[in-house]
């Protein structure tokens, strides 16, 4: 008879971490905690994070954080991705921050290795992502179920796969809830905005005589917007080269870049090349989206016998992001204009078309011409910036449903042996709506008008347009010709079957005690996502202010995989060795699209004696590229550069920097403007041939607990990764250089250089995405990236007498984070650095250090989090020459660059302080101030970085750009 306990059957991660996974917040509430002895009298089967092996005894040899749920009550976090991007050694990512080129969703980057090199998990198990890149929106995480969240660093692709290059992120939920929890926490900023509410209402159940168990939570939440016009230090966007206020030469009145360079002059009313007033897009623009979220999540688990229990697991979501964005317009398009288009002033007409090359007889004769049959009928052409202040921002509605289940049944086959089977199916779609930004189309069409009635082509009631006036010159009429609402979607699915047998044959080393454990597995995982867009989006510059146009694609690849683990006890309760223990594992995975890949992991621990362990883990990995990688279309869309090479009188003063910027398109030097809003026209797209990358991951570390310190726990662990064949394309900064770095040698018809193609027009780098490619950002598989660093965790939980202290540090120092697209590219470490090269803010330093009275019924925290100081990038040559990452060649051998005020970054000291309450076993108040002395954000200018990143003046993902905030939770529980 099979002696089979359901605890048994607990599967991969569902239970409490046990020594030598760090356990941030343990001292918070350290009695919810189970240490690791308390777990291994249970007689559970515990899993740690990065291993099928279940047994409560054995040691991991990778290091895991762990962020339990009561670190997420006392920050009051309401998303995932809140307390994520906090945790030291996790960089910012995709977030509700910034909403330039946000697509609706939050994605966690661990190690800096991109949202890409990381897995998602929930319960140990794959979740459908949310886009073609196969990154998991963390907006769909149940915080309310989250017992806890394991972040484990290193190559985990031999236990889940590939994607885990740089680790995993673990979101393990509550098993065996039974009662009712329900909870309603507002938040709100002193300024009075960014309202936030978020409800859950939690039941769980056990039922014949505990059998068996289900849990059913839904949740609600809303946040309000906070604007950048709402605080002093975002009100106008800074220009960094000279301090003062900046913005985009797409504004009003109109500027332009042909036939004359200038902005309409309102005093004047005539093209002034002296006058400029550039839009000032802030105060529209947001440090917090709006969001909201419906979620629903259950589970339930039935030991249908002694030796099997069924388990399910469901997840559904609806979210909806909303992004403002500011005003549309014509963002240097290029249009032709009838000589005698009615909203031109006589002198405005002479002036154009002086500068067009059409004679003072020919234009008075075309300016009253409205037949474009006319033989005397003429135009010129216009590349205009012109701004729809008229039509308000831009507005963006992205709504995103996602569903996830799971279903599977467990059991034994033996005493100590057990066999887990599962099958999961996730879908979701996130639909764009935009409106505000206007049609290129029905623009052009609006400027060939002869009276300000009437089009030449009056399809769809075409009303005439009027870019040549001030501010409100564009009539409520025009504004709902030019807006037609635009839309668009993303479908992902993801499909996977999954068995494993795992246990012990009673197989044990002569000189240990405890049995060799074993997990055999294999896999099936099939991967869909697809976009879909109206004709409108589909069509390059069609959707005026919209970066790149979003053909639509599709792409699908399946994989199968054999995996096998196993933990080895070899010596035990010997002179010098309390323990000494072998990891070891091996994957053969099988992709659709670039076959067959073997990766293998092996590691170890050894306690010399029972206070102190030593451990270590060394893996082969690979990631094999996504759907976008390798199936998404060539598109040109919008990336990060304020100053191009070739714009103003630079090109005119040196003979080789004339010719590279003719030979790429420009048709003339001495007034080639810089990139629209510092944003240039950039070419990308999927690569068909590109094969998997690879990556040799290794940790070393340790975990002391002396016996003469009850409550301590110091965990200390260096961490090594490097990605070989990495699938990459060079940053803007990189092909910049490649030509321009040195205009003595560059030839104007080497391939670096032709890599840039400008506008024909202008020679810009901004401009219709017909006719101006920009700068190519091709994908390979030339790329090489490294990181490493230590971790460093101290728990300490004492009873003082009057109260319980406890302590919580972690820390982390990021020694390099290098980034080579391809050989000749610069081999960048970004460590410490910001530029529109780097793209999140990568401390050196970080730590988070809480510390926590426990009363009976009170309790109060204080977290502090440190960030270390930044620096503006160097860009070190072969020659040993210094030069800005963002050059501006100025002459020979100059270069302009930031202000010295906007090169470095302090570091930062945050203070956040919580106060818990219980009145009663059945209520909880929880308090909190955030930012307790309101720190300001760094001010480095509007556009000295990625706009993913580099928004309203700063770096809000990083960054604290809200204020000092306030938080109140109320929780009741029976």
């Amino acid at each position: 008879m099979n002696t089979f306990s359901k605890r048994a059957l607990l599967r991969t991660s569902a239970a409490p971490a046990i020594l030598g996974a760090s356990l941030m917040a343990t001292v918070a509430f350290a009695q919810d905690v189970p240490q690791a002895s308390d777990a291994a009298d249970t007689g559970d089967a515990i899993v740690v994070t990065g291993s099928l092996i279940r047994d409560p005894n054995l040691i991991r040899s990778s290091p895991v954080i762990g962020v339990t749920s009561k670190e997420v009550e006392l920050r009051q976090s309401n998303v995932a991705e809140e307390f994520l991007r906090s945790i030291p050694g996790i960089v910012a990512d995709q977030g509700s921050a910034v909403n330039n080129g946000q697509t609706g969703a939050s994605f966690v980057n661990l190690r800096g290795l991109g949202s890409n090199r990381n897995l998602v998990l929930l319960d140990g198990t794959r979740i459908v992502p949310a886009d073609l890149t196969g990154a998991v929106d963390l907006n769909n995480i149940p915080l309310a179920l989250i017992e806890r969240t394991d972040v484990l660093t290193g190559g985990a692709t031999t236990t889940y796969g590939a994607d885990a290059v740089s680790g995993v992120v673990n979101f393990i939920t509550k098993r065996d809830f039974a009662g009712v929890n329900a909870t309603v926490s507002n938040q709100i900023t002193e300024q009075g905005d960014g309202y936030t509410l978020r409800a859950d209402l939690t039941i769980g159940a056990n039922f014949d005589d505990g059998r068996g168990n289900a849990v059913f939570s839904i949740g609600y939440q809303k946040a309000k917007p906070v604007y950048q016009g709402d605080r002093s230090f975002s009100r106008f966007a800074i220009d960094q080269t000279s301090g003062a206020q900046g913005g985009s030469a797409t504004t009003v009145p109109s500027y332009f870049f042909a036939p004359v360079v200038g902005q309409i002059n309102p005093a004047t009313g005539l093209v002034d090349e002296d006058y400029f007033a550039p839009y000032n897009y802030n105060p529209v623009n947001l440090y917090q989206t709006p969001f909201q979220r419906y979620n629903m999540y259950g589970a339930a688990h039935y030991e249908v016998s002694d030796a099997v229990e069924v388990y399910a697991q469901g997840l559904f979501s609806k979210n909806k992001v909303s992004t403002v964005s500011a005003s549309s317009g014509t963002f240097f398009n290029d249009y032709d204009i009838p000589v005698s288009n009615p909203f031109l002033t006589d002198a405005l007409r002479t002036q154009f078309c002086d500068a067009g090359g059409i004679s003072a007889a020919e234009c008075a004769a075309a300016a009253t011409i409205t037949d474009p049959n006319n033989p005397a009928y003429r135009t010129f052409g216009a590349s205009i910036g012109r701004r729809f202040v008229e039509a308000g921002p831009r507005l963006s509605e992205y709504t995103t449903t996602m569903f996830n289940y799971r279903m599977g049944a467990t059991g034994g086959l033996i005493s100590n042996l057990a066999w887990d089977v599962y099958g999961s199916y996730g879908e979701s779609e996130n639909i764009q709506r935009q409106s505000g930004n206007g049609l290129n189309s029905r623009v052009k069409q609006a400027l060939q008008a002869v009276d300000a009635s009437t089009c030449v082509d009056p399809t769809g009631g075409c009303v005439p347009l009027n870019l040549f006036g001030n501010n409100g010159s564009i009539t409520p009429d025009m504004i709902r010709f030019l807006d037609v609402s635009v839309s668009s979607s993303v479908k992902t699915s993801l499909g996977q079957v999954h068995g494993q047998i795992s246990g012990d044959f009673g197989l044990v080393s002569p000189l240990a005690s405890r049995p060799i454990n074993i997990a055999i597995a294999g896999e099936y995982r099939k991967y869909k996502a697809s976009t879909s867009s109206d004709l409108a989006s589909q069509t390059p510059s069609e959707v005026l202010g919209n970066g790149a146009a979003t053909p639509d694609s599709t792409g699908a690849y399946d994989v199968h995989e054999f995996f096998a683990e196993i933990v080895a006890p070899l010596i035990e309760n010997r002179p010098f060795i309390q323990s000494l223990t072998f990891e070891g594992g091996v994957r053969q995975s099988d992709y659709s699209t670039t076959g067959s890949n073997f990766t293998w992991k092996t590691g170890g621990s050894w306690a010399p004696i029972s206070s102190l362990r030593f451990r270590g883990n060394y893996q082969k990995a690979v990631r094999a590229p996504n759907i976008s990688e390798l199936y998404q279309p060539l598109v040109v869309g919008l990336d990060n550069l304020a100053n191009d090479p070739c714009a103003g009188t630079a090109p005119t003063l040196n003979a080789n920097l004339g010719a590279i910027c003719l030979a790429q398109g420009a048709p003339s030097i001495g007034s080639i403007p810089q990139p629209s809003a510092g944003q240039p026209n950039v070419s990308t797209g999927g690569n068909l041939d590109l094969d998997v990358e690879k990556a040799t991951t290794y940790t070393i570390g340790g975990v002391f607990e002396p016996v003469f310190a009850r409550g301590l726990n110091i965990s200390v662990d260096y961490y090594n990764i490097k990605v070989v064949n990495a699938i990459t394309t060079p940053t803007v900064g990189d092909v910049i250089g490649a030509c321009f770095n040195n205009i003595t040698a560059a030839s104007a018809q080497s391939p670096a250089c032709l890599a840039i193609q400008r506008n024909p027009n202008t020679g810009a780098l901004s401009g219709d995405a017909a006719s101006t490619p920009g700068i190519g950002l091709p994908l390979s598989n030339l790329g090489e990236l490294m990181t490493d660093g230590i971790d460093l965790t101290v728990n300490y939980d004492r009873d003082i007498g009057f109260a319980n202290l406890g302590l919580n540090f972690s820390g982390n120092w990021t020694s390099r984070s290098k980034f080579k697209a391809t050989p000749s590219s610069v081999n960048r470490d970004c460590v410490g650095y910001y530029s529109v090269n780097c793209a999140s803010i990568q401390p050196e330093f970080q730590w988070n250090f809480r510390s926590t009275l426990s009363f009976e019924k009170f309790d109060i925290s204080v977290l502090w989090r440190h960030l270390s100081s930044q620096k503006y990038e160097p860009l070190q040559l072969a020659d040993d020459l210094a030069h800005d990452a963002d050059p501006v060649l100025v002459d020979a051998d100059g270069t302009v660059a930031p202000l010295d005020e906007y090169r470095r970054i302090k570091a930062m000291d945050y203070f956040d302080l919580t106060a818990r309450f219980a009145p009663t076993d059945v209520i909880t108040i929880t308090a909190s101030v955030m930012n307790v002395f309101d720190k300001k954000p760094p001010i480095v200018g509007a556009t000295i970085g990625s706009t993913s990143y580099n928004n309203g003046n700063t770096y809000p993902s990083t960054y604290d750009a809200l204020g000092r905030r306030f938080a109140v939770t109320a929780g009741l529980r029976f």
